[in-house]
């Protein structure tokens, strides 16, 4: 089966449901059984695209129409809490897993260049010299100098909500100028030669570990976000540059709104890292408690991506074949759910 012309010649259907499924207005009856006829043959059609390793963006993006669809045939209400709740359980952490060789790939390459970096920077003058450092950096270096002051010179809700500021806005900047690829590059490339630099200028005073332990109780979680970001934001790029199986619009609508998933969700993970930052970095805490808490932070965020949201994305793809193999909606037999759903009585029943 070629993917293109498959995804190509049903793509108007596939649009047709999803406009019937989010329609306010009470359907008729006519729209009615074609929103009951278009839902069993997308669910049809899902599990052949998913046979043949269809992308997964185009399969998830499919599945949420179908989502959509099936509460509007069976008559569901929207409620808030429980739609929160799903955000969280299954499409937040169901986008972050799907965009994990992205975000792992930046994590990767901002590591290595930021420790490249800091050795050259802690081994060489001309290094220093190179990058417009100033020579004398006792005032930065020294024990309860400016690097270690930032922590704690301020109060800590106070300073806690003004890094959750900085790095929602560092997070927005790699994940919506993604699209354009150079930006997100910028910022991220910026943020590894701080990260280097700041190492490289520890280590030269031989403070290496006061470095580590002022930035690995909040930065592990604050970074990670941070490739996430990036991660998704050079994903939406490259959809503009490669569409895949459809046209540009509709795979940077697609992608644009995985992204908005993992843009929504990313805040609540700054606020955690921003609350590490204020208030466990600058405690009196031992360094390694201080580290401790952090490291679990980041194993949670890690568990929740690879535990969570393999999950969610094997229930998505397990309750589309599921749908496949009944050849109907969920519940219900073809034949009586047609019948029932007839004109008249579908446009009262469907709201």
């Amino acid at each position: 089966m070629d993917l293109d012309a498959y995804t190509f010649l049903h793509r108007p259907s596939w649009d047709r449901l999803d406009h019937l499924a989010t329609r306010r207005k009470k359907l008729t009856g006519p729209e009615a059984d074609e929103l009951v006829r278009l839902y069993r043959l997308t669910s049809q059609q899902l599990a052949r695209l998913q046979s043949r390793s269809a992308d997964a963006e185009l399969v998830a993006g499919l599945s949420a129409v179908l989502t959509r669809a099936r509460g509007r045939v069976l008559g569901a209400r929207t409620d808030t809490l429980r739609e929160i709740g799903r955000f969280f359980t299954h499409r937040f952490p169901a986008a972050l897993y799907r965009s994990w060789p992205w975000w792992v790939s930046v994590a990767t390459v901002f590591v290595l260049a930021s420790a490249v970096l800091g050795t050259w920077v802690a081994r060489s003058e001309s290094a220093r010299r190179h990058l417009g450092l100033d020579t004398d950096t006792d005032r930065l270096t020294r024990a309860g100098g400016d690097f270690e002051t930032y922590y704690y010179e301020h109060p800590h809700d106070a300073f806690a909500a003004q890094v959750w500021t900085n790095n929602a806005a560092v997070a927005a900047v790699a994940l919506f100028m993604g699209v354009l690829i150079l930006p997100a590059v910028y910022a991220l490339a910026m943020n590894a030669l701080n990260v280097g630099v700041s190492a490289g200028l520890m280590a030269d005073a031989g403070r290496l570990d006061a470095f580590f332990a002022y930035i690995l109780p909040h930065g592990m979680l604050e970074l990670t976000a941070i490739f996430v970001a990036g991660g998704a934001g050079l994903k939406l790029g490259w959809t503009l540059v490669d569409p895949g199986r459809e046209s540009r619009p509709q795979a940077l609508a697609r992608q644009g709104r995985a992204t908005a998933v993992i843009a929504s969700g990313l805040v609540g993970v700054l606020l955690v890292s921003g609350f590490l930052e204020g208030f466990v970095t600058p405690s009196g805490l031992p360094t390694a408690v201080r580290i401790g808490i952090g490291a679990l932070a980041e194993l949670g965020f890690l568990a929740y991506v690879f535990g969570l949201g393999r999950r969610a994305v094997l229930e998505e793809e397990t309750a589309a074949a599921r749908e496949h193999m009944s050849g109907n909606i969920p519940g219900g037999n073809p034949e009586p759910v047609a019948g029932v759903l007839g004109s008249t009585l579908a446009a009262t029943a469907l709201k």
